[in-house]
């Protein structure tokens, strides 16, 4: 017979099965543990998760698209001039193309109409953004490359090297850079037509001096940046023990600096120049605006719309276009670098 526990009392009320020893399979079912995974696997399941960010992949990889492969099988160059088909609206013909067309020919449209010299706009919109997204690349490569060896030279030799330095980074923020760029110009000018005379260097004379002069300036003056925030990571990280080892076991300073110290700040490297590129592409589009860029007829979308500028009233679609993709690739650059920053700090896991 079952005795009535008394309300009263603090005795606990115990079943003796509740202290028997867990079986296996309800030890594993109480273990929560994370997948063990690699720091890129771990960055890129974020970045999938982030719409935005992938949304501007998309985009990017449809503007390269747009800009690379597509004018391989257009049907007009960027530097054709059509007889009577200056500035022509989009989706219509000259005179002499409906001629044809009425005698039975295939001509294909002028998708976003001429320009004033009867060139086929969309390529050279096309075109324009294959220059840009080169200098955009080619720029934070080289801002990549000379930032990060410097920055990361100063923070790990410390002292008068480090001061020395980054007082040459203060005194290059000062420099105007389009200045610089224009007294490139002249002063690349006579160098650069001798060696586009040369065997080998004709890319010279399609690039053109100014397209040079943007990438010599980058090289000088526009990895500041770039150094400063790789001196912040390298003074961080070169307290850690992994470098002490590393020092005790008779490593290099350089191979210190490559194998440990870069390797150990990649993701923040990759994010800082993904969002250099529309900065670079924003710079080049400036200057090409302001007629310092590529020379003529190769076209840029900075120039593309500098051209348009004269012809607001009539053409206005002329500078709406370059003006909106311009627009669209620095916005896309710049919501993806935002992206990578999300998925590879090490501070924002959970």
């Amino acid at each position: 017979m079952d005795r009535k526990k008394n309300p009263l009392s603090f005795q606990l009320d115990l079943n003796p099965e509740d202290f028997m020893p867990a079986s296996r399979d309800e030890k594993e079912s109480l273990v929560i543990m994370r997948e063990s995974v690699s720091f890129w696997k771990d960055g890129f399941r974020r970045l999938r998760k982030n719409k935005i960010a992938m949304t501007c992949i998309f985009i990017i990889l449809v503007i390269m698209i747009f800009a690379f492969i597509v004018p391989r099988f257009y049907p007009y160059t960027y530097k054709d001039q059509i007889i009577g088909a200056n500035n022509l609206k989009p989706m219509t013909y000259s005179a002499e193309e409906q001629a044809k067309i009425a005698a039975g020919e295939k001509v294909f449209p002028h998708i976003l109409g001429t320009d004033k010299m009867g060139r086929d706009y969309a390529i050279r919109i096309m075109m324009g953004t294959r220059i840009s997204l080169l200098v955009g690349l080619i720029a934070a490569a080289i801002i990549l490359v000379i930032g990060s060896v410097f920055g990361s030279v100063a923070a790990f030799a410390g002292g008068w090297v480090d001061l020395i330095m980054m007082r040459i980074v203060d005194i290059i923020y000062t420099i105007p850079d389009v200045l610089l760029i224009v007294l490139l110009s002249f002063a690349l000018k006579a160098p650069l037509e001798r060696l586009a005379t040369m065997p080998g260097f004709k890319w010279v004379s399609v690039v053109g001096k100014n397209m040079i002069s943007i990438f010599v300036v980058f090289a000088l003056l526009y990895w500041v940046g770039m150094a400063r925030m790789v001196r912040s990571q390298i003074l961080t990280l070169k307290e850690s023990e992994y470098v002490t080892a590393a020092r005790a076991l008779g490593a290099s300073s350089a191979r210190i600096i490559k194998k440990h110290l870069l390797t150990n700040c990649i993701g923040t490297l990759i994010v800082t120049t993904t969002l250099q590129i529309p900065s670079s592409i924003f710079t080049e589009s400036f200057l090409s605006f302001l007629g310092l860029g590529v020379a003529a007829p190769m076209p840029s979308l900075g120039s593309l719309a500098s051209d348009a500028i004269n012809g607001l009233n009539t053409n206005p679609h002329q500078l709406f276009i370059p003006a909106a993709v311009i627009s669209l690739v620095i916005l896309s650059f710049n919501l993806l670098g935002d992206g990578l920053r999300d998925a590879f700090d090490p501070k924002l896991k959970n």
